[in-house]
């Protein structure tokens, strides 16, 4: 190999790509989305006011109707004793949005509900009517005990048990974490990992099928070996994916920490009715019911929750996570890269590829399907193995460092990942100097092994 003429292939391809309009628009475009994704939800629930609907309730039971109190989402109507099917055929004319039909007690002690509508109530309504409903029901039960005091005693016994977390570090020194932390770095690591080695790995395949099928590679290869060809190309593209990598990380802080300067989500909290803010609880928390949050116990622990996310985020090793992160996105799209460009090289188009293409993208799907179980179980034996395979370590074993992994098993999924690079990169050179100059045929595997054999 001649470095020189590597290095110009790189500067050629870093500078065709990086002036290219798709990826100055990718660079400021991917940000701006980002940024949004994390805002926007925020900003809708905080500025959104839910229409209010009408509802009339024809309570058959007699418990229900006391519970079904009116609020800023839904206005309740008692039109007990009127005839459902006449209500029915006049919701419009009096202004009803919804008919609640709630039956008689049955003999298990319970009633049945039905609603009607010309359009959709919405999911937010039904859960609140049936969480009312509940407890009308569990209420007139527990009456109907006449055991004094009973309903005290019920909520005297209910446990709400919380589990603070600590880790122990070398020195034993304990510090609080959260698992939920961890999990989140976990799955953007792995998401992240994936995208890049896919999107970029596949540009180095679709620009090897380009110049192969506009037959320019015939001009270059007569000045240029096919090696120094491919490796110029895989390591450009590398330089290329990393700048757009560390622009999206500038970029993405910089709109985040505008955003939060100008839409503050403290500010917006405050500025919430309550709620809004149960409801943003029940979004974090699913299964807790919006109408049983204590909200002024929810903002006494809002200082110590705080307190546990940053202790947690100053725990974990930033400066080991991103050295990992660069290796094993380097080593993994190395690998990647040049299946991708020996595949490109036994092709004309890209829709000759699928076929060639499928077995060497499988186990890096996989990969990323492990990396979900990583996030909540990192010590299995499937997790294990997938950050030792090198096929799958890139993205397994980046889920599995916020949780923490001795240094040995990183140096030794490194390593197995370093041979296994240059191993595939011998064996693409190989096929990659036959196949670059083969026009006018399907290729298939067998050629691709009978090129791989000639000396």
């Amino acid at each position: 190999m001649n470095l020189r003429t590597i290095n110009l292939v790189i500067a050629r391809e870093y500078t065709t790509r990086v002036k290219k309009k798709s990826f100055l628009i990718l660079t400021f475009v991917v940000p701006i989305l980002f940024a949004v994704m994390c805002t926007l939800p925020t900003i809708l629930m905080m500025n959104t006011k839910e229409k209010k609907q009408v509802v009339a309730v024809v309570d058959n039971s007699g418990i229900v109707m006391p519970w079904l109190v009116s609020g800023e989402a839904a206005e309740y109507r008692d039109f007990s004793g009127a005839n459902p099917d006449s209500l029915k055929s006049s919701l419009e004319a009096l202004g009803i949005d919804v008919l609640v039909q709630i039956s008689p007690l049955d003999s298990a002690v319970s009633v049945g509900v039905q609603t009607y509508s010309k359009k959709p109530a919405g999911v937010d309504f039904s859960e609140a009517l049936r969480s009312k409903v509940n407890k009308a029901v569990e209420d007139y039960r527990i009456r109907s005990y006449n055991i004094s005091g009973l309903d005290k005693i019920l909520k005297d016994v209910k446990a709400d048990v919380k589990v603070k977390e600590f880790t122990l570090g070398e020195d034993g020194r304990e510090t609080v974490s959260e698992s939920g932390i961890y999990m989140i770095i976990s799955m953007i690591l792995g998401m992240f990992i994936y995208m890049f080695i896919a999107i970029f790995g596949g540009m180095v395949m679709g620009s090897v099928i380009e110049e192969k099928s506009s037959r320019v590679i015939e001009v270059i290869v007569s000045s240029v070996k096919a090696i120094d060809l491919m490796f110029g190309k895989i390591i450009g593209i590398a330089l290329v994916a990393l700048t757009q990598f560390l622009l999206w990380i500038i970029l993405t802080g910089v709109l985040l920490f505008a955003g939060n300067a100008v839409f503050g989500f403290g500010d917006m909290v405050k500025a919430a009715s309550p709620d809004q803010t149960a409801q943003m609880m029940q979004m974090a928390a699913p299964g807790m019911d919006a109408g049983t949050l204590d909200l002024s116990a929810v903002t006494a622990q809002e200082p110590d929750q705080m307190s546990v996310i940053v202790t947690t985020l100053a725990n974990i090793p930033w400066g080991t996570l991103l050295g990992c992160f660069l290796v094993f996105f380097l080593l993994g799209y190395l690998l990647y890269a040049s299946l991708f460009a020996a595949i490109g090289s036994a092709v004309e188009n890209e829709a000759d590829s699928t076929q060639l293409q499928l077995p060497a993208t499988i186990p890096l799907v996989i990969g990323f399907f492990i990396s979900f179980i990583a996030m909540r179980n990192p010590y299995s034996g499937l997790v294990w193995w997938g950050s030792m395979i090198p096929f799958t370590s890139p993205i397994v074993m980046l889920s599995r460092i916020p949780y923490g992994v001795p240094a040995w098993e990183i140096l030794l999924s490194v390593a197995l990942l370093l041979v296994t690079f240059l191993a595939i990169a011998w064996a693409s050179a190989k096929i990659y100097k036959a196949g670059i100059l083969i026009f006018g045929q399907k290729s298939t595997w067998k050629d691709l092994w009978k090129w791989l054999r000639q000396k």
